[in-house]
C-alpha cells in the first residue's frame, strides 16, 4: 500500500474468532472480525483506532471523503477539511484529535490535524505535496513531503511538533524514499522506506535508532501504525504477490500474520490501539471493505 493512494462499504458482519499467533512460544491472540462499510458505498478504508474504539477512515474510490466511526454506537460522522475537493482521515488519538490529508480546489495536497471542528494545515515549509499520516496524544504528528506537486518525487519522512510547528526530518540509511506513518506517546515512529531496487521495508525508530522491519519471507513490508505498548501494525506482500496484515511486538519480539477472513490475500492492517484492537481494509479496488478486529 502506498499512502498516496489509500483507497476505502452499511453492512456489519460478525465473524468467528480465529487464532493468529505466528509463534508457538508466544501467547495466542485471537480476533473477532467485523466488516464496517460506509452506508451506500462499496469502497471503505478504516485506517486508525483509539482506545475508545473511535475509528478514522474514508470512503469513495473516485472522490475521497473522510469520516470517523464510533464502534460502540455504530455511527459515522463525516469529516472533511473545509473547502477541500477530497479528504482522507488517517489517524485519531485518544483525545479525539484526527489527522490526515486533503486536496484543495487547486489540486494541491496538504496535511492537517483537527480537534472539535477546528482544522489546522500542516505543510513542510516550501514543499508542494504533504500528507499527515499519524498522531499521538502529546501534540506530535508524522507524515512526509514530496518535492513535486503531483507527489511523484521521492518522499521525505518527518515528525512535526504541532505547538510551534517544528519539523524534524528522518534520514534512513539506504533509503531513496520514505514515509513516516505512525507515532506513539513516547515519540517512537514507524513507517516504510523504498530502497534502490524499489523494495519496500518497514522501519521503527526508537530513541533515535532505526530498526528495519521485514516480515519473514516477504517481498515487501510497510509499517503503518504503532501503539503505546510498542506493537507495530502493517502489511506485507508474500512470494505470490498477495497482501497480508501483520503485528510486530517490538518488545518480545514476535511477528503475527493477519488476514481478514473475507479478504484473505488482499488484507492491509493499518491501525492499532493499546488494547491490541486492529483496523484495516481488504479487497481489490474499486471494491474495498473496512474491517475491525477486536483482540482477545
Amino acid at each position: 500500500m502506498n499512502a498516496k493512494k489509500l483507497f476505502l462499504t452499511l453492512c456489519l458482519a460478525l465473524l468467528a474468532c480465529l487464532p493468529l499467533s505466528a509463534q508457538s512460544d508466544q501467547p495466542q491472540v485471537t480476533y473477532t472480525f467485523t466488516t464496517v462499510n460506509y452506508p451506500g458505498d462499496t469502497f471503505t478504508q478504516l485506517l486508525g483506532i483509539n482506545n475508545a474504539n473511535v475509528i478514522a477512515g474514508y470512503h469513495g474510490v473516485a472522490v475521497n471523503k473522510g469520516f470517523t466511526y464510533n464502534l460502540g454506537t455504530k455511527t459515522f460522522t463525516n469529516e472533511n477539511f473545509p473547502g477541500s475537493a477530497q479528504t482522507q482521515v488517517i489517524a485519531i488519538n485518544n483525545k479525539g484529535k484526527t489527522a490526515g490529508f486533503y486536496i484543495d480546489a487547486a489540486g494541491i495536497t496538504h496535511g492537517f490535524f483537527a480537534k472539535g471542528g477546528v482544522f489546522s494545515k500542516i505543510d513542510f515549509p516550501g514543499q508542494p505535496f504533504n500528507q499527515t499520516l499519524g498522531a499521538n496524544d502529546v501534540g506530535q504528528t508524522v507524515g512526509y513531503y514530496s518535492t513535486k506537486a503531483d507527489g511523484s518525487g521521492p518522499d521525505h519522512a518527518y515528525i512535526n511538533d504541532n505547538i510551534g510547528n517544528v519539523f524534524e526530518l528522518f534520514v534512513i540509511q539506504g533509503s531513496v524514499s520514505a514515509q513516516a506513518v505512525g507515532v506513539n506517546n513516547l515519540g517512537n515512529v514507524c513507517g516504510f522506506t523504498v530502497d534502490k531496487a524499489g523494495v519496500n521495508h518497514g522501519w521503527l525508530r526508537v530513541q533515535g535508532t532505526f530498526t528495519i522491519l521485514d516480515f519473514p519471507g516477504s517481498t515487501g513490508t510497510q509499517a503503518l501504525g504503532v501503539n503505546n505498548k510498542g506493537i507495530v501494525v502493517g502489511s506485507y506482500t508474500d512470494a505470490t504477490g498477495n497482501s497480508h496484515g501483520f503485528t510486530y511486538n517490538s518488545v518480545t519480539p514476535a511477528w503475527t500474520s493477519i488476514d481478514d477472513p473475507n479478504g484473505i490475500g488482499t488484507t492491509v492492517a493499518n491501525g492499532i490501539n493499546d488494547a491490541g484492537d486492529l483496523v484495516g481494509f481488504s479487497g481489490t479496488s474499486p471494491l474495498n471493505n473496512g474491517w475491525v478486529a477486536i483482540a482477545h
